[in-house]
């Protein structure tokens, strides 16, 4: 039996066998030198390679073909260098007739390797770790194709009609992946020699995957990428510069990266990992890169993972908070309503972990927005809208009880007293959104705290949408918010509306003094007859124009 293991041995390979495989022969049954498309690693001690080419033979193994259980243990390591170096030869997988048979042996092969690396029955040695960063480096670092659509997320929504586009290689792919994941998770491979052959070039070209339009691709590069930040501590600052200047290109220059929601989930484990006190490093991340984030027009689809970022650095230092909402307001959607209702969940977020002091460094321009937004006419279309509470009572409070009763809620998926619930929405309803922040009792208490400075600011808001505002919804939130500010401080509610009534008649006679003064020259003009290129006083009646 070993006499028959050891004629299958292969002799060292001429100059004439290299040769044969560029031959008619079949691609799987002979091994073949990859060029340049493995780009990995500095020189070191072992097997000799290059950072840009691997050599054409790694190490001397047996035949592929054969099954790890009929191998003796020394020879099982020799055996996974062979059966890696099979798989790196490549199909053309957009025609599934082409190769089948070829493309049966790699896969089973694939399957192989993936059963041997989980066993973790042996120590990988640094040829096979080399063998494994080639094969993978083969298979997955390929140009990714072209955006056939302008920008299939400009909007900011998810569309329905820009389905993705799904890469023909996935089933191949998804083994490779799968294999590297294992490879890296293993407690059989040295992660001290792993890091010159997984180096930052290595890195790099995962990062270029990202850009994939294919989820499932990018979901498998966002668990091996936190896995390999897990398993490389040297490699963990060149990691977060990498995404860092990924964000910057995507935020300032080309506002098209189909991984940024991915991405940042990555950033939002590596966040929840930082030492306090936070390094200034990690504190300019958040305002050069994730503060910006919120300008694109695409925020939509990665919001939910850039909102937990911030949260994420908050907890961790909460004299962060100002600065945060400074930079939401600095980004503040005013043209889109979308937008705004987003940035209005994220910030009642920010505010249930922000300090009375962090809040009043901010409350004058924060609570100067919230009332334009509260003012806010925008709808487009009916539709309805699910909205997360942490008390059900409380929305019947803020609505009446005539439209919800204590304990339910309207349109209740998940049936009474639960914490979501559809209203009617229309375009998201700004307004609306806007006065649900006095649904959170630690908004609330910030408020009443701070109502001396707050209400003067809001107050003007409220009136305006007690008179005027179409929706009955809004107006009812509307009154049932003037009525708790009332009952919160009643001689500083009543001082408010005599500013503003105050206010209101100062305007009135600015207006009727314009007016005034108008007629003046009118009259003035039409004493005045109209001789040669005489300029004609055109009335403001004709030149007004409503904003």
């Amino acid at each position: 039996m070993l006499r028959q293991i050891l004629s299958k041995l292969p002799r060292k390979s001429s100059k004439s066998e290299s040769a044969d495989c560029t031959g008619p022969e079949s691609p799987i049954t002979r091994q073949r030198s990859i060029g340049s498309t493995a780009g990995l690693g500095k020189s070191s001690s072992g097997p000799k390679r290059t950072s840009v080419v691997f050599p054409a033979s790694v190490v001397a193994g047996i035949e592929p073909l054969v099954p790890f259980k009929d191998v003796p243990n020394a020879e099982k390591m020799n055996l996974f260098v062979s059966k890696v170096s099979l798989c790196c030869v490549t199909f053309d997988f957009s025609d599934p007739s082409k190769n089948t048979l070829e493309k049966d042996v790699k896969r089973q092969t694939l399957l192989e390797l993936v059963d041997f690396v989980a066993s973790g029955s042996m120590r990988f040695s640094e040829p096979a770790i080399l063998a494994m960063c080639r094969m993978c480096a083969v298979n997955l670092f390929r140009v990714l194709p072209p955006y056939y659509r302008s920008n299939s997320s400009s909007s900011g929504e998810n569309d329905d009609n820009d389905d993705p586009m799904f890469d023909p290689a996935w089933p191949h792919l998804q083994i490779v992946y799968d294999l590297l994941l294992r490879f890296i998770n293993s407690t059989c491979l040295d992660a001290k020699v792993a890091k010159k052959y997984i180096d930052h070039s290595f890195i790099l070209r995962l990062l270029d995957l990202f850009d994939t339009e294919d989820p499932r691709e990018r979901d498998c590069l966002k668990t091996i990428l936190h896995r390999a930040y897990g398993k490389f501590m040297v490699h963990r600052p060149f990691i977060r510069k990498s995404l860092s200047n990924i964000f910057y290109r995507f935020v300032f220059e080309t506002e098209k990266h189909n991984g940024i929601a991915e991405l940042l989930e990555i950033f939002g484990s590596i966040i929840s990992g930082f030492a306090l006190p936070l390094k200034e490093e990690h504190k300019i991340f958040l305002w050069r890169v994730l503060i910006p984030l919120h300008k694109p027009k695409s925020v939509g689809v990665y919001f939910q993972q850039l909102s937990y970022c911030v949260i994420q650095f908050i907890e961790k230092e909460p004299r962060l908070a100002s600065v945060v909402i400074k930079g939401i307001l600095k980004y503040w959607p005013v043209t889109n309503s979308q937008k705004e209702v987003m940035f209005l969940g994220e910030l009642e977020e920010i505010l249930e972990a922000t300090s009375m002091v962090e809040f009043q460094k901010v409350m004058v321009p924060l609570f100067w927005r919230i009332g334009c937004c509260i003012n806010s006419f925008h709808f487009q279309h009916d539709s309805r809208m699910t909205i997360s509470f942490p008390r059900p009572g409380l929305i019947g409070a803020l609505y009446g009880d005539k439209t919800v009763r204590e304990g339910q809620c309207i349109g209740s998926k998940a049936g009474p007293c639960s914490s979501e619930v559809e209203i009617p929405s229309s375009e998201e309803l700004v307004a609306e959104r806007a006065l649900f922040l006095w649904n959170n009792d630690q908004i609330v208490n910030l408020i009443a705290h701070n109502r001396l400075v707050i209400l003067p600011i809001i107050f003007p808001a409220l009136e305006k949408n007690a008179h005027n505002h179409w929706n009955p919804g809004v107006l009812n939130l509307t009154l049932n918010i003037r009525r708790l500010f009332s009952e919160m401080d009643d001689a500083l509610f009543l001082a408010c509306l005599d500013q503003l009534k105050e206010d209101e008649e100062k305007l009135t006679l600015l207006a009727e003094q314009r007016k005034e003064a108008w007629q003046r020259l009118e009259y003035a003009a039409s004493l005045k007859p109209m001789t040669g290129n005489t300029a004609v006083l055109v009335t403001p009646l004709a030149t007004s124009i409503a904003c």
